[in-house]
């Protein structure tokens, strides 16, 4: 029996780690991709940190990144601190979403995006970049924070198709703030690749760290790349359960792709 952990009950079974990043005989990319809700970096900064580079992601996708003290200074931090560097988002345009990665990513453009805000809600933006990694075929990545207001967030599901405009290729991750079943979520799961139960891995549920019960932070691909697994990285070795209840208020999402080769 597994033994028990104080602050997340059973200790869960070794999990086995996604493929690793690399360029695959006909030059395609595999690429690790991590969406992760921060919280404005007020919890455990060590633990965030310990957690993201014990993923070893290619590329980060943050949700409530800092952005109303020093957010450009946090966010330098932050990719400092896990082996990263800025490539799109953290100001005051993506109203939260930021994107780092390792200095293979190249940036080919950035798209970020304030939303239209309802009176008396949250500004919400995209953080969008265009990048290729090695020779693979660019591809573009966006990070989201949906509203809490339905309504709200119907209208911005409707608009992250937007973010990969005349770009074949793409991921969007984040905090969508609704549940699979809900209208917006099946809406972008029509058109697109849910990548957790496309390829599912590691653990399902992302909200809360201490008592998993809601699956509200997802990742999706277009149709032309491939999910080789996607889901809650509890159990992976290096990441501590006592680390995932320190570092924020979300658990992360882990999903390794596969990426074409340029033609």
């Amino acid at each position: 029996m597994a033994a028990a952990s104080p602050l997340t009950g059973p200790t869960p079974a070794p999990l086995a780690d996604l493929p690793a990043s690399g360029t695959e005989p006909d030059g395609a990319r595999r690429v690790r991709l991590l969406s992760y809700n921060i919280r404005s970096l007020r919890d455990d900064r060590e633990a965030l940190v310990r957690v993201i580079r014990a993923c070893r992601p290619d590329i980060v996708c943050l949700q409530e990144a800092p952005r109303y003290w020093k957010p450009l200074k946090q966010a330098a931090w932050l990719a400092h601190r896990t082996g990263t560097v800025i490539l799109s988002g953290g100001g005051r345009i993506a109203a939260g979403p930021l994107i780092i990665g390792r200095l293979g990513c190249e940036v080919l453009a950035t798209r970020d995006r304030l939303l239209p805000k309802t009176r008396g809600l949250h500004a919400r933006g995209f953080a969008t970049a265009v990048l290729r990694i090695g020779g693979s075929a660019p591809f573009t990545v966006t990070s989201c924070h949906l509203s809490l207001d339905p309504a709200e967030r119907l209208r911005q599901f409707d608009l992250l198709p937007g973010q990969l405009e005349g770009v074949e290729l793409g991921l969007i991750a984040g905090d969508f703030n609704e549940h699979p079943e809900d209208p917006g979520w099946r809406r972008l799961a029509a058109r697109y690749q849910d990548a957790h139960p496309a390829a599912p891995w590691g653990g399902t549920f992302t909200s809360v760290p201490d008592r998993p019960h809601q699956r509200i932070d997802a990742v999706f691909a277009t149709p032309g790349i491939e999910v080789l697994g996607c889901g809650v990285p509890v159990g992976l070795p290096g990441v501590q359960q006592a680390d995932l209840s320190a570092a924020t208020d979300h658990l992360p999402v882990l999903a390794a792709v596969r990426v074409p080769a340029a033609t």
